[in-house]
């Protein structure tokens, strides 16, 4: 009986520590991957017609674009992510990626913000 309840309270305590693990890598942001992209509004799409139930995943946003988008060190992801409005064609943007969650939130940067590594990806833009 007393090994029974022991392996009960283990087992308990498994779970609870793989939720709060869970929790923590996708909701506090302590996994959060800086990317950075510049926008192409031909790569823009139109995520669904007014009134439409959103099952896009893009948080209700009216537009969505897929960039390829590059963390510190150069690498490249294509990420998707929703906006309200059409963008300013050629800003630099940081996105905030969350694993699992996907990009958080984005803001305008610009060029020499952008980590060395993805600054040889882009031409820098003319005064």
């Amino acid at each position: 009986m007393k090994k029974s309840w022991l392996i009960g309270l283990s087992a308990a305590a498994v779970v609870i520590a793989g939720l709060i693990l869970g929790y923590t890598l996708l909701f506090t942001g302590s996994n959060d991957i800086k990317y950075y992209t510049q926008v192409d509004n031909t790569r823009l799409s139109q995520a669904g017609g007014q009134g439409a139930i959103d099952l896009s995943g893009n948080g209700g946003m009216d537009y969505s674009y897929t960039l390829a988008s590059y963390d510190k060190n150069g690498n490249e992801k294509a990420l998707t992510f929703g906006v309200s409005r059409e963008l300013r064609e050629s800003a630099f943007l940081c996105l905030t990626f969350r694993p699992g969650r996907g990009v958080m939130n984005w803001n305008e940067v610009q060029y020499d913000e952008l980590p060395a590594a993805v600054q040889t990806r882009y031409e820098a833009p003319e005064d």
